[in-house]
């Protein structure tokens, strides 16, 4: 039988009502009080850093509680750290804190790289943690993290910070401290410097290659700490064990990394709460009935990594051919596979049921629609059409944001499990990486 008809057999046989059956290892633990929806301090301003995490966020009711974007960094201005303060000072206690440190001490992630300041003044910015933590007594989630290369200007200095940090979570500071590195590309010496961090580090520190999915990772822990198992299948197995591009280690590390730092437990076999299947290379279509025929055992969710910041086209149209992304527990292709990876598990760690709770199936269909307009119809189709009808020069400006609108309202209604219509779409950096938008429930 050819791969057009087996799809067409697959769906006629799976239907709109493949939804995933609940294996013995999915089984919730008896009740206990669920964690509340965190406070959340981003890296940045941008939707996967500030939006997406605070969604994962809300899945099991309840609102966490997010700077406003005005007070974050962007590409060229960072953060004021005296507003940050200001804002946490300000927020009750009987919630755990989540955040990213590098806002706080140097004003984003863009400006961790190249910011004047001493390890000192840095530290010196970071007092609040501390100090919220004291007065509230709540867990604090957190992560900083070692520069790329060769942005850096002052290697030395993020790293002694991130050294005393780790005493920090010897002292009890924090839950949990992951401190990741960004973009290891080859001669980035990040790799070298977190295993040193890791020598001599406390069992609530984690060190692996990361940065803008860790947030919400890091939700997932605050937010659903239920413990979870996952296996992990590649639509390549072989090509999994190359060193990937933007991590300096195999995929299959990567992956085990993004995992265990979500809160799962790896299992190479037997039951298990979720399936993350791996599209890494290969022929899209088949791909697409093997993650159909996951979902008909058990809960799954997909990070698309073949390649960075692009979603392929013929993977995703294949699995709603099959009306299947509405049955995901979450879905992943906006950026690097590390990005795509982390933020997957994230998604599905909270999205899994707890406590005798499942997500809140309104907001899990909506989530899953923001990241397929995201990361399959943006990254994939939109962004490219944005280049070619405007110069990247001249996306900041009012004309340009009228054009993405024009541009991506061809593209929808969208259907998931429910139809969405696009409301509003811009360009928060005026640039063409990332879009943020607004989709209505039709």
């Amino acid at each position: 039988m050819n791969v057009p008809a087996m799809l067409a057999l697959a769906a006629l046989s799976l239907g709109a009502a493949a939804q995933a059956q609940t294996s013995p290892a999915q089984v919730a633990p008896p009740a206990q009080a669920l964690p509340p929806a965190p406070l959340l301090l981003p890296l940045d301003s941008r939707p996967a850093t500030r939006v997406l995490p605070a969604l994962i966020a809300d899945l099991r009711g309840g609102e966490a509680a997010v700077v406003p974007a005005a007070l974050l960094g962007d590409a060229t201005r960072g953060a004021d750290p005296a507003a940050l303060a200001g804002w946490l000072a300000a927020q009750p206690g009987g919630r755990p804190l989540v955040a990213a440190l590098d806002a706080l001490a140097y004003g984003g992630l863009v400006q961790s790289r190249t910011s004047p300041l001493t390890a000192e003044q840095a530290l010196a910015r970071l007092a609040p943690i501390r100090e919220w933590a004291a007065r509230t007594g709540q867990p604090v989630y957190a992560f900083i993290t070692l520069p790329r290369e060769p942005d850096a200007t002052d290697r030395a200095r993020n790293l002694a910070v991130a050294r005393a940090l780790v005493g920090w979570a010897r002292g009890g500071v924090f839950r949990e401290l992951h401190v990741t590195w960004d973009d290891a590309l080859p001669g980035n010496p990040a790799p070298q410097e977190g295993a040193a961090l890791a020598a001599d580090a406390p069992a609530n520190v984690r060190v692996y290659p990361g940065a803008d999915e860790v947030l919400s990772m890091l939700v997932a822990r605050a937010r659903a700490p239920q413990p979870a198992t996952v296996r992990i299948e590649y639509s390549d197995p072989e090509k999994a064990k190359v060193v990937v591009r933007y991590e300096g280690i195999p995929l299959t590390q990567s992956a085990v990394n993004h995992a265990e730092a979500s809160g799962y437990t790896v299992a190479a076999t037997g039951p298990t709460d979720l399936t993350l299947y791996v599209y890494n290379g290969g022929d899209p279509r088949r791909a697409a009935l093997r993650v159909s025929a996951l979902l008909r055992a058990g809960a799954v969710a997909v990070a698309d990594v073949n390649q960075v910041n692009l979603g392929n086209v013929r993977l995703w149209s294949d699995l709603s051919a099959l009306r299947q992304s509405a049955n995901l527990r979450a879905l992943a292709a906006w950026g690097t596979p590390g990005n795509n990876l982390g933020t997957a598990l994230a998604h599905a760690k909270v999205a899994l049921p707890a406590a005798g709770v499942a997500a809140d199936p309104v907001r899990q269909d909506a989530l899953l629609a923001r990241e397929y307009a995201n990361d399959v119809i943006y990254s994939a189709e939109l962004r490219a059409a944005l280049r070619r009808a405007v110069p990247e020069a001249a996306l900041n400006t009012p004309q340009a944001q009228e054009k993405l609108l024009s541009l991506a309202r061809d593209r929808f209604p969208l259907r998931l499990g429910g139809t969405y219509t696009l409301e509003d779409a811009r360009l928060p950096w005026g640039r063409s990486f990332e879009w943020d938008f607004d989709l209505r429930p039709r």
